[in-house]
């Protein structure tokens, strides 16, 4: 038994995929139907009336019955009429039972009635049935069905979706407009100005409310964004996994084929056994012991209507021909597995629109026969631009004003800094904060640049770490006469976008990603940065870029992170003559490179993170008159060659993380010392000849084994920052007190059991900056009064 919810379902899955069905599949469908009302006509005739009456000869002639009815009644009716009598009563006289005529009537059909007569109805209905299956098995096949549900039901969510709706009314608004600007260009030049003017005036108002529909057609809430989103990723996975494959043209082809050769088939018998359809039959049955005849002349009472039922049905066969022959030709006529949206992008802004092939296309074909907009309305899902676009709005909703504000920090250097993280885009309401100094886009795969970007006039500083970002053409402009420093990672060479080559009032570059000797010529364009002064490459290079050594002359600062690969061919360094800061860091380097020594203009420069052991060079720096920070941090250096002493205009010394163990009396030759950096090494004790570097105001000598402190350290009384932490120290001497500018102190990790009272002399030294144990630092006399205070008052109490 079958429910009428079952029935409702039924009919609701043939009407979701009316869609799929162009006009001869409907003409199908209707034929279908009139061939099964006459099947279940013929058939219903077949039940309820007799279906066939026979009667008995008495003679034979000639193989038939020797006297028809209606010629013996005509001479009977003539004779006697002519005699003037009455006319007798006549007929075929006999003495057979009502059963024996039923016995008769069902013996000469069943053996005397031609097949087709007797199974037409059923006939019609098989054929019926073949037809329909034909015409539905593609909707029903599980390869196929499957896929067919999949895109009716998102084609339905595209075709109601607001977005769709947003996206054509822009296409149309646009098409509006450059059809109004077209005429009124025309009209001016066919016109007089004022005639023009007075059209141009009419047309004003057509192309303002094209642009109202446009701006109230942009209003999309987040729950429609959300579903417009949720539908690109479903038409992206659905194109993905349909265009694969052409089962479902494959299989609709079949069908069509299959359908041709039934009807060629049935138009042959039918048409050939439709004469077989007889009203009298002469019928012989050899049952002469149970009737006593053996001829009978029997009527075939449905015989005429079978006959007009049958050649109408050959009429609609005909006709359901025409429909197939006409659908094969259409799978014929051209390939049905490449479908162009070539007139949509024409009409509209999407011109990235794909085309798509297989069974996606075939399926974008049939929906074309029943409505083109169908397919319009689905290609705006097929098109990156118009999901961008829309991923830009949903952004512009969840990231708003005040939001993006509250993520506004002040950064040591005391710039206001945005940082963006891991979003889908950059919303375009960061445009509205024009405070924001140093901008910092991390991990955001489609970042774009807008005119509106020039609000942002404190803008100086971009930081784009593995994202794309599309620049547009006033925002570039923009950016070449603002930026003066970009932070750029990537992971291929390809990623690093031309336009920073245009940027020519940029100061600061910072490259990082992976660089090697095939992909140098992606930035020979910095050779169009005249104004760049520091560029900053953290890679894995085996030589310096040669458009670095050459083609920059104004480069003021060159910092190299090597990431622990050796760096080769350094001669070309000499020609970098206007460097003043040189750092080549885990460069892998075992020697200074005597390349370095030709450049005279050089103060600062840093070797942390090689593989120093030996630094015999040294010497050779005193050609460098204007060298005052030389860090050699890092390393695996041994000892100091007392060739150190040269360096007279040395400022800042770093020598932390090696394996030294004496420092050499020559290095506090170097008078102007101001920071000295021992720490992590392998010290024993300080030289008393430290008193001798007057202008030191940065010492440490962290994580050493020093177990005493010389006199000399505390006569350096411009002292600022002293670090003593993790040695083996067991005590301060008083004359720590004599530091009066010094500003922190650290003794943690040493065996110190109390500090000096004279510490507190020390005026601009706060206890939080003093960096030891607590209980040590309480023993000092301030601290220890305070923490005596409250225990005299529990006394008291």
């Amino acid at each position: 038994m079958i429910t009428v919810t079952e029935l409702r379902f039924l009919a609701d899955a043939q009407t979701s995929y009316h869609i799929l069905k162009p006009w001869w599949d409907v003409f199908w469908y209707y034929i279908t139907m009139v061939m099964l009302m006459i099947a279940v006509l013929a058939g219903a005739l077949q039940l309820t009336q007799s279906r066939m009456l026979c009667l008995p000869c008495k003679a034979e002639v000639e193989n038939h019955c020797a006297y028809p009815l209606e010629p013996v009644l005509r001479h009977v009716n003539l004779s006697t009429a002519s005699a003037g009598q009455a006319v007798p009563s006549i007929g075929i006289q006999n003495d057979l039972h009502r059963q024996q005529y039923a016995y008769i009537d069902a013996v000469c059909y069943e053996k005397q009635l031609h097949w087709f007569a007797k199974f037409f109805p059923y006939l019609v209905f098989l054929h019926s049935i073949v037809f329909a299956v034909c015409s539905n098995f593609w909707l029903h096949y599980p390869s196929t069905s499957s896929r067919l549900e999949h895109f009716v039901a998102i084609l339905y969510k595209c075709f109601d979706s607001p977005w769709t709706t947003r996206a054509l009314s822009e296409a149309v608004a646009q098409q509006t407009i450059k059809t109004q600007h077209r005429k009124r260009s025309q009209l001016r030049t066919s016109s007089g100005a004022e005639d023009a003017e007075a059209r141009r005036q009419s047309l004003q108002p057509a192309i303002e409310s094209s642009a109202v529909e446009d701006d109230a057609s942009g209003v999309l809430d987040k729950r429609e964004g959300e579903q417009a989103k949720a539908l690109f990723e479903r038409v992206r996975r659905f194109r993905f996994h349909v265009e694969q494959k052409d089962i479902i043209y494959r299989l609709y082809m079949k069908q069509i084929v299959v359908k041709v050769i039934a009807l060629i088939v049935i138009i042959a018998y039918v048409s050939y056994y439709l004469m077989n359809i007889t009203f009298e039959i002469d019928c012989i049955v050899d049952i002469e012991a149970f009737t006593g005849y053996r001829r009978y002349q029997c009527v075939y009472s449905l015989a005429v209507i079978f006959k007009v039922l049958a050649t109408f049905y050959v009429l609609l066969v005909f006709l359901y021909g025409y429909a197939c022959f006409y659908s094969l030709w259409w799978m014929l006529r051209s390939s049905l597995k490449q479908y162009s949206f070539e007139a949509v992008r024409e009409k509209s802004k999407y011109s990235d629109i794909p085309d798509v092939q297989n069974d996606f296309a075939f399926i974008l074909h049939l929906a074309d026969q029943y409505d083109p907009l169908y397919a319009k309305r689905f290609s705006i899902f097929l098109s990156e631009v118009s999901e961008n676009k829309l991923k830009q709005i949903n952004l512009n909703n969840e990231w708003t004003v005040d939001m993006l504000r509250n993520k506004l920090r002040r950064t040591a250097k005391d710039k206001m800094e945005l940082h963006m993280f891991m979003l889908s885009g950059l919303p375009d309401n960061v445009f509205e904060l024009n405070e924001i100094e140093v901008l910092i886009l991390e991990l955001i795969p489609d970042a774009k640049l807008t005119p509106m970007i020039t609000q942002l006039v404190n803008l100086k500083e971009l930081h784009i770490y593995h994202s794309t970002l599309t620049v547009d053409l006033q925002a570039l402009s923009f950016l070449a006469e603002n930026l003066e420093t970009l932070h750029l990672k990537f992971t291929t060479t390809e990623k690093i976008p031309s336009w920073l080559f245009l940027l020519k009032k940029l100061k600061e570059l910072y490259l990082a990603g992976s660089l090697d000797n095939y992909s140098y010529f992606y930035i020979e364009g910095l050779q169009d940065l005249k104004n760049l002064k520091s560029l900053y490459l953290k890679s894995s290079l085996p030589r310096i870029p040669p458009v670095v050594t050459d083609l920059l002359p104004s480069l003021e600062k060159l910092s190299i992170n090597n990431e622990g690969n050796r760096l080769i061919v350094l001669i070309s360094l000499k020609k970098m003559t206007n460097l003043t800061c040189l750092e080549m860091l885990n460069c892998d380097l075992e020697r200074i490179p005597h390349s370095i020594f030709s450049l005279r203009e050089l103060q600062e420069i840093d070797f942390r993170g090689n593989n120093f052991k030996t630094i015999e060079e040294i010497i050779s720096f005193q050609h460098l008159q204007k060298l005052t920070c030389l860090k050699l941090w890092h390393n695996s250096i041994a000892y100091i060659p007392i060739q150190i002493g040269v360096l007279a205009n040395l400022e800042q010394l770093y020598l932390n993380h090696n394996n030294i163990e004496v420092v050499p009396l020559q290095l506090f030759l170097c008078n102007k010392l101001r920071v000295l950096d021992l720490s992590y090494n392998n010290l024993s004790f300080i030289p008393e000849e430290i008193q001798l570097l007057k202008n030191l105001q940065y010492f440490a000598v962290t994580k050493n084994s020093i177990e005493t402190l010389p006199d000399g350290l505390f006569k350096c009384s411009k002292l600022q920052y002293l670090l003593l932490g993790k040695n083996s120290l067991m005590s301060i001497t008083p004359q720590v007190g004599d530091l009066m500018n010094l500003i922190k102190i650290e003794l943690i990790g040493n065996q110190i059991e109390s500090l000096p009272p004279e510490m507190e002399s020390c005026q601009s030294l706060k206890p939080n900056c003093i960096i030891v144990e607590t209980h040590v630092l309480r023993t000092l006399p301030s601290l220890a009064k305070e923490n005596t205070k409250p225990s005299q008052r529990e006394k008291m109490q």
